[in-house]
């Protein structure tokens, strides 16, 4: 298979400069974002990656499709911004409004990263009115994780990613906002993630290394940093992917022993299944990093992570 190297001037304005990047992205990797039964509706985070790879491949259909689950998602929105269920708007750690918090920046991280990429490419005239219809909503959402801040490092903190997946929501939907202490949040939680890291610079997940979180703390802070630019932030990744091709069999298959959380049956799935590694991500920030940093070996090597996992599905 052909590697294709992605090109992205990279005085290239902050919000143009992802779909720049994403147009020249592998078909094999882009379809990493794309349902396995297209033309259902993939609720929430789901649904997000979904509009994001239909909108980068031009097809205008599926990005219908897509929108649909983000005003389903909202349609659960409750009074006090978040979404329906458990937990009463408290600041108590570990507490149901915390999960619930949890619950609303998972989709928010998406959510933002999905309309920055409509609001670049040539859909934002398409979008453009439905965007500014859940405008509000997205405000609220936004004041509820702002006024749940303060239980997000206490639940989260010992794993890298979610800090990382927080400052995505934080920062993001802080750049279409134009808010300023939503960027700020979303700096604190920069700050706090880069300290959970080990002294070879791998981003650590319950006190050790993990070869999917790793991968995906990686994924979560580039999407970041395309938007906010942070040059310590992008620093960091450096080290981490070192040893994250370190963990990459030459089949592509990744090593698992040793991981702290994923493949090795020490933490369940919500659906209570083990947690295993997330290939899709994985091979996503291989792309991303190959392509940023013009590195043909790692595009080929994401390639080569996809093909081994579409052998397993």
């Amino acid at each position: 298979m052909a590697v294709v190297l992605a090109c992205c001037s990279m005085s290239a304005e902050p919000i143009k400069k992802e779909y720049e990047l994403l147009r020249g992205i592998p078909r094999p990797i882009i379809e990493t974002m794309i349902p396995s039964q297209p033309g259902t509706i993939i609720i929430a985070r789901g649904g997000c990656r979904y509009l994001i790879a239909a909108v980068v491949t031009g097809n205008e259909a599926r990005a219908d499709d897509a929108w649909k689950s983000i005003e389903a998602t909202f349609a659960q929105q409750v009074e006090d911004g978040g979404l329906r269920g458990g937990g009463e708007n408290s600041i108590i750690p570990g507490n149901a409004h915390g999960i619930r918090v949890e619950n609303m920046y998972f989709f928010l991280q998406e959510l933002g990263h999905a309309l920055l990429v409509v609001q670049a490419s040539p859909m934002e005239s398409h979008f453009h009115d439905r965007i500014e219809a859940i405008r509000p909503k997205l405000r609220k959402a936004c004041d509820f994780i702002q006024k749940g801040y303060p239980t997000i490092i206490p639940k989260v903190g010992h794993t890298a990613n979610r800090l990382l997946i927080a400052a995505k929501a934080f920062g993001l939907c802080g750049l279409v906002l134009d808010d300023a202490q939503l960027k700020e949040s979303s700096s604190k939680l920069v700050k706090a993630a880069l300290e959970r890291r080990d002294k070879d610079g791998v981003f650590i997940e319950r006190s050790g290394r993990d070869s999917s979180y790793n991968a995906v703390s990686i994924l979560m802070g580039t999407h970041l940093s395309l938007y906010i630019p942070n040059p310590e932030l992008v620093a960091a990744f450096k080290p981490a992917m070192a040893w994250q091709r370190t963990r990459i069999k030459p089949t592509g298959e990744v090593e698992v022993g040793g991981n702290t959380r994923t493949g090795v049956g020490k933490e369940l799935s919500p659906s209570g299944v083990p947690k295993n590694v997330n290939y899709r991500e994985v091979s996503q920030t291989l792309w991303y990093y190959g392509a940023l940093n013009n590195e043909p070996d790692l595009i080929a090597l994401a390639l080569k992570v996809d093909e081994y996992d579409r052998t397993r599905r």
